[in-house]
């Protein structure tokens, strides 16, 4: 996930607290997060996949 797109979370998030979002708002956050957990997920995935446990 590109800087813009989680500087872009992080300015909805701000809005948000200070004076709410609008719908369009609110469904562009949703998208956003959703796209930022799924990176996380395939992030964390791949390093579980390359551990190699030895004995």
């Amino acid at each position: 996930m590109d800087k813009n797109k989680i500087a872009r979370i992080n300015e909805l998030a701000k809005k948000s607290k200070e004076s709410g979002l609008t719908d369009a708002e609110k469904a562009e956050q949703k998208e956003l997060r959703e796209e930022y957990l799924q990176a996380i997920r395939k992030s964390f995935k791949a390093q579980l996949d390359n551990i190699e446990i030895v004995d």
